[in-house]
């Protein structure tokens, strides 16, 4: 009897043993299969694949468009009363009266509000290639009132949005009068409203990770797929950057919002684990975005802020050139050109009017081309990934048919 159950297990076990390995074989060819599929996805870029990267590129963005319009439909309520506040604001635009200098001042805070909103969410998001708004706009504008504030010796100049080139007062104060209190009041709209674009920026890692745990599917992500091999792996020896995204993720796991919080609040290349975090342990809403809006909008931003205003102060710029001066043999050839540019710099604020100065700084130069080259860069990566997206509808359709025959 022994002998027989002894008989009848050994096969069950050497089932076991071949369904493993079944069950292995298959994860394996799957696996491949999808790194196969990303392969050609990434491969469909413009410089490589012109043609079908615009018609792919073209038909993704018809399909968005037709899932817009159809979601927009199922809100049809909402979309009506924003619709009917529109046509109430065009005819209070239009029509003339003593109104028009309200309407004009909510205009302008409007536009100018929604301009550092998407500055701020091209920042974090972009489709998988972030535009650097920070430093390509922010930075510099507020740099910019924190030389004129100086040289005007008040920060009484025009509010935003800004002429092209700042005017000072005609009666100016005293340079001690400035203080870095009312240059960060100077800026604090700007600054915030690009700080809330950033929070918005974090949203779809989100409602990625959150839609893949509830649906129980396995989305073809890169990030997602770093954040589930790092979860199987937190036991094992890893690099600093593997420990610390999972400091990040482990912060953001048993602390809750106050470990968004202060994810949030600084500087962090590495937060947009965070966002698939609180996605995948499902994070109630609120309770992510509140935290990254906070940390992002208020905190961070006032940091930032200050940093840029101290850099750029008078007193401190002026010591940095006497710096760079005393630096043997290479220090008054660098000091030169550093302090022209500055003084051009507080002569285009300074100007009150009439004709800026004909000769444009070589350093103005490479800026804008900087800008130049970072913007077709960023949309071109639009276009890529646009194009790859539609490449994935494609794959996953073909493997469906392959499901069903």
């Amino acid at each position: 009897m022994a002998a027989n159950g002894a008989s009848c297990e050994r096969p069950q076990k050497r089932a076991g043993a071949k369904d493993r390995q079944n069950g292995k074989s298959t994860d394996f060819s799957v696996r491949e299969r999808r790194q196969k599929d990303k392969e050609d996805r990434l491969s469909l870029v413009l410089w490589r694949r012109p043609v079908t990267t615009l018609q792919y590129f073209l038909l993704e963005t018809l399909i968005k468009l037709k899932e817009w319009t159809f979601k927009l439909w199922q809100r049809r309520g909402a979309v009506f009363v924003v619709l009917v506040l529109c046509a109430l604001f065009s005819i209070a635009y239009s029509t003339e009266g003593d109104h028009q200098q309200y309407v004009d001042y909510l205009e302008k805070k409007f536009l100018w509000c929604a301009y550092w909103v998407g500055l701020g969410i091209l920042s974090s998001v972009g489709l998988g290639t972030g535009l650097h708004t920070f430093l390509l706009y922010l930075g510099p504008h507020i740099a910019s009132v924190t030389l004129a504030a100086y040289e005007c010796g008040s920060t009484d100049f025009p509010e935003p949005p800004y002429p092209d080139q700042i005017i000072c007062p005609p009666s100016g104060g005293a340079e001690s009068s400035i203080s870095l209190l009312s240059i960060m009041s100077k800026v604090r709209l700007e600054a915030c409203m690009w700080g809330a674009g950033t929070a918005i920026g974090e949203l779809p890692p989100y409602f990625m990770a959150r839609a893949a745990r509830q649906s129980g599917a396995d989305p073809d992500d890169e990030d997602y797929e770093e954040f589930e091999e790092m979860l199987e792996q937190a036991e094992g020896a890893q690099d600093f950057v593997t420990r610390a995204k999972l400091g990040v993720q482990h912060m953001v796991q048993k602390v809750g919002f106050f470990g968004i919080l202060a994810c949030a609040s600084i500087p962090n290349p590495l937060f947009d684990l965070a966002g698939i975090t609180c996605g995948h342990f499902l994070v109630p809403f609120w309770t992510f975005f509140g935290a990254t809006l906070i940390g992002k909008a208020i905190i961070k931003m006032h940091i930032q802020k200050l940093f840029v205003i101290i850099t750029f102060s008078k007193h401190i710029v002026e010591q940095m050139v006497s710096l760079i001066g005393s630096v043997p043999k290479v220090g008054p050839a660098l000091q030169k050109p550093f302090s022209q540019y500055l003084e051009a710099q507080r002569n285009k604020l300074h100007h009150a009017g009439g004709s800026a100065p004909a000769d444009e700084n070589w350093l103005s130069w490479v800026f804008e081309k900087v800008v130049l080259v970072m913007v077709c860069y960023f949309v071109i990566s639009i276009v890529n990934s646009m194009a790859q997206s539609y490449a994935k509808r494609l794959q996953q359709q073909r493997h469906s048919e392959e499901k069903t025959k």
